[in-house]
């Protein structure tokens, strides 16, 4: 026959003492109490109360405490109030302060029938007090109440941790699956429109891109702190799905569209606009779909008020439709179209330099230049 005392990791669970057949049954299970109190006579009739039931480990002073919590956790403490150099309500306090031990239950011992220090001990997260010198059955009756309210509380945060997992875990599924179907509503956009192969994927990379050079050269922090970052970026594809609403022969024409087909095509925007209030009104999650509404309705503003569709000029473009709009248009140039030949990079650049402070927003476009060799690794990457 052996025992084996199972000591965890700091944080774990309380230590239990097993004792075993050697076939490795258990024959005895026993929980670890420990005692602390600076009068030897205390600890010894403390653990010859308790021994029968418990394993006992007693401690004479607060400092040996915590040298064996840093060996093993207990499943409750019998804690003496008055001890020299660190008392009990000094010991509660370290105890209390740490995530360690925090949910070890205290029970204070105490030679004196003093109301103001039990109310201090409860105040300082004692369960009970027991008086000394010790009554055999009431103390084993308040330890087995207080050790029976502990395993309930136990059981009753994992069961709160299986249950936060299990809600996190459907979250986690729920958001896969709109993610699923922004994807595929966008790809069923770009399939309409082939000549953009690649532009949503690529628009979004290019807009994650540029958060970081924000966040690098400090540029609209402010702002930038109050969006959800992923969802944002998660939400830009979103961009041009109103031209699943747009006319092949304008959508698709390989040559440069009329007049009044350019006005056709601006309506994009407010079908894009149109389809994500429709899913707004069967939805109460709206953060994503705002993000996604500010991509739609600001990617064709311009800074000088010149853009559309409601000719909004300056920072009363939403921030995101201001990324959008260098994101969207930077792709437009390098990439090939049946009315145009692609630019080069250093044009591109150029052309969208050119254009700060009347298309483009001034500041998002001097972090465009910064850093445009890293749109530009995108663009090969991913063209």
């Amino acid at each position: 026959m052996r025992q084996d005392g199972l000591v965890p990791g700091v944080g774990q669970s309380p230590t239990v003492l097993k004792i075993f057949y050697k076939d490795g049954s258990v024959i005895v299970e026993k929980e670890i109490i420990f005692l602390v109190d600076d009068d030897l006579t205390n600890l010894t009739v403390g653990k010859n109360i308790l021994s029968a039931n418990y394993m006992v480990l007693t401690m004479n002073s607060g400092e040996h405490l915590f040298a064996m919590l840093e060996k093993m956790l207990p499943t409750l403490i019998l804690l003496d109030v008055n001890m020299p150099e660190m008392d009990g309500f000094e010991v509660i306090e370290r105890l209390k302060g740490d995530d360690r031990y925090r949910n070890i239950p205290v029970i204070f011992l105490t030679g004196r029938n003093d109301e103001e220090s039990e109310l201090k001990g409860f105040s300082l997260g004692a369960v009970d007090f027991v008086m000394k010198p010790f009554s055999p059955h009431r103390l084993t009756r308040r330890i087995e109440a207080h050790l029976l309210l502990a395993k309930q509380k136990m059981e009753l945060r994992q069961f709160n941790s299986d249950l936060n997992k299990i809600v996190n875990e459907q979250i986690k599924s729920v958001l896969e699956l709109k993610y699923a179907i922004i994807s595929v509503m966008s790809e069923l956009v770009e399939s309409k429109d082939d000549s953009t192969g690649g532009h949503i994927l690529r628009t979004q990379l290019y807009v994650k891109a540029l958060f970081d050079g924000m966040k690098r050269y400090g540029i609209y922090a402010k702002e930038l702190s109050e969006y959800d970052e992923e969802l944002a970026i998660r939400s830009c594809p979103l961009h041009d799905v109103g031209k699943i609403s747009i006319k092949d022969a304008i959508l698709l024409k390989p040559s440069k569209l009329t007049p009044e087909e350019f006005e056709e095509m601006k309506k994009h925007t407010i079908f894009g606009a149109q389809v994500v209030e429709s899913i707004k009104k069967k939805t109460t999650d709206s953060t994503f779909l705002e993000y996604a509404m500010d991509f739609i309705m600001g990617h064709h503003e311009k800074w000088n008020g010149q853009g559309y569709p409601n000719g909004l000029s300056g920072e009363d473009i939403p921030l995101l439709g201001r990324i959008m709009a260098i994101a969207d248009v930077y792709d437009a140039l390098i990439e090939e179209r049946p009315y145009k030949k692609a630019f080069t990079h250093e044009k591109a650049v150029e052309i969208i330099t050119e254009a700060k402070g009347t298309h483009f927003d001034p500041k998002l476009v001097e972090v465009f230049e910064k850093m445009h060799t890293e749109l530009e690794e995108i663009a090969r990457g991913n063209s």
